[in-house]
């Protein structure tokens, strides 16, 4: 069983880590009949401490197994210790260890294993070390009883929990549930979708899975087409306040859904409860609007006297109002062939008066501080005008005002807004023709920030491409600022070169020879 401890192919490395440990320090017991004394009891050492040296001094592994069977009565739970680092010190110390019989070896393995029911953890952990180190097989019974002693001694664990077993639906509501289900990797939530049966996809568990993509950005076609096929099958039992729901990512990650059935269920639920629940109706308007989806029978109904005479008195009135601002905002600039109702213009509000929600959050990560400055050095102040609302309500980056020569001209001078709506007069029976015509054009930088996109892709959130396609269409040329482009320079000066180079892109001209 040992015979690799006692070959001359024994490690000499393993061995020669017993000579470096610290002798193993005597446990007082207390006294006994024999009138042992605590270490350091001087020149007077009882029998205890004689033995621990005559172990220390022992010459061959024979002679430690003498000194221990011999003296039964004096050996204490420390003595092993010192009698296993002993022989690593014997067979360490010779290039070629003189041969032992086995039985001798198996007798002292045998000796320990039947007193260590009696040692302290501290004696088990030095003896399992060192028989370790000294070679004894980790399936020997020398090896194997001392771990578990050192089982024995350890404090019970309390058991685990019972984790009920959860399904595929389970297992996803309670990944989403989790305060950190951000952390769950997508694959999970594909996997557990992928094996959940149909009746434990429940109503609360997409609406669940639609507001985790929402909320993280997260386009996943897979999970997205899931949740419009089961928005499809349930058509029957879900009311719009559920709907608005399942139907907010599309609008958010501005993903059209392939399933063809999606936009017919959507118009077929909108003429059943858009009576009921006035906000979530116009919520699903506008996750349509950003999908350019609207539908005219909706429309229609959204836009009645009856229905703005009964959002009027309740407590989302200005909301509501809002948003039904830019749905006719919509319906003017993307649907010219629209004849319905519109939003009175005594009813509207700007759409949004102030920068979005995000942008104010992350305001102290945002370029939007040094693309100012670099302008500002670049420019002049008085030639553009920062975070400016232009009717209807959307809020602008930048925006610079240029004559038909493309010198930048100063804000002040100038009308920053153009006229809104754009096709006004084509709606009348005749327009006058206007004696003077405004040549300026007005360039709008728009920053694209990290979190305008959805995650990990290259698409802009709906709020963000809806806002530059309504602002192109009202005739104001977009200069696009992607954060990759940002965040590569490095310093001021590098911005302001970066800055000069898209402005002469677009044929701009500034300074003395810009006029």
């Amino acid at each position: 069983m040992l015979r690799v401890l006692l070959s001359a192919q024994a490690s000499a490395a393993r061995l020669s880590g017993l000579l470096l440990l610290p002798p193993v320090q005597p446990c007082y017991l207390g006294p006994s009949k024999w009138g042992d004394r605590p270490p350091g009891g001087g020149p007077h050492a009882g029998p205890v401490q004689g033995l621990q040296r005559l172990l220390e001094q022992a010459r061959s592994p024979g002679e430690l197994l003498r000194w221990l069977g011999q003296n039964p009565t004096k050996v204490r739970p420390h003595h092993y210790p010192v009698a296993l680092r002993r022989l690593g010190q014997l067979l360490g110390s010779r290039p070629q260890p003189p041969p032992v019989e086995q039985a001798t070896l198996q007798d002292l393995s045998q000796l320990i294993i039947r007193n260590c029911p009696s040692f302290d953890i501290h004696t088990i952990h030095v003896c399992l070390h060192l028989a370790v180190l000294l070679g004894f097989p980790s399936d020997g019974p020398l090896v194997c009883a001392l771990e578990q002693e050192r089982r024995f001694r350890l404090p019970p664990k309390p058991p685990p929990p019972l984790q009920p077993v959860l399904r595929g639906g389970q297992r996803l509501e309670a990944a989403l549930s989790c305060p950190r289900f951000l952390r769950y990797p997508r694959q999970h939530l594909i996997r557990s979708l992928a094996e959940a049966r149909p009746e434990e996809l429940t109503p609360h568990v997409m609406v669940l899975l639609a507001q985790h993509l929402a909320r993280h950005r997260l386009r996943e076609p897979q999970l997205l087409e899931a949740i419009a096929h089961f928005l499809v099958v349930q058509e029957a039992q879900l009311n719009s306040k559920v709907v608005q729901k399942l139907v907010l990512p599309f609008g958010r990650l501005n993903y059209l859904p392939l399933e063809q059935q999606f936009m017919p269920c959507l118009e077929r639920i909108l003429a059943r409860e858009a009576g009921l629940a006035p906000l979530a109706t116009v919520n699903i308007l506008m996750s349509l609007c950003q999908l350019r989806c609207l539908p005219f029978r909706a429309l229609h109904f959204v836009f009645s006297p009856g229905f703005i005479n009964h959002i009027s008195g309740t407590p989302h009135a200005l909301i509501v109002r809002r948003y039904l601002s830019l749905l006719d905002t919509a319906v003017e600039l993307e649907l010219p062939g629209y004849r319905g109702p519109r939003l009175p213009r005594r009813q509207q509000v700007p759409i949004f008066p102030q920068p979005l929600i995000t942008d104010r959050a992350r305001c102290k990560y945002s370029h939007k501080d040094i693309v100012a400055e670099g302008l500002r050095q670049l420019l002049g102040e008085e030639k553009y005008r920062q975070d400016l609302t232009v009717p209807p309500g959307y809020c602008t980056d930048f925006l610079l005002c240029v004559s038909s020569s493309g010198a930048v001209l100063p804000v002040r001078t100038q009308d920053p807004f153009l006229p809104y709506p754009p096709r006004s007069c084509l709606q009348g029976q005749a327009a006058p023709q206007p004696t003077t015509r405004d040549p300026a054009q007005r360039v709008v930088l728009m920053l694209r920030e990290r979190w305008h996109f959805c995650r990990d892709g290259r698409v802009l959130l709906g709020s963000r491409a809806l806002r530059e396609r309504h602002l192109g269409l009202m005739g104001y040329q977009l200069l696009p600022l992607p954060f990759e482009e940002l965040e590569s320079q490095r310093g001021l000066p590098q911005l302001k070169s970066y800055l000069r180079q898209k402005l002469q892109a677009l044929g701009l001209r500034w300074g003395p020879e810009g006029g």
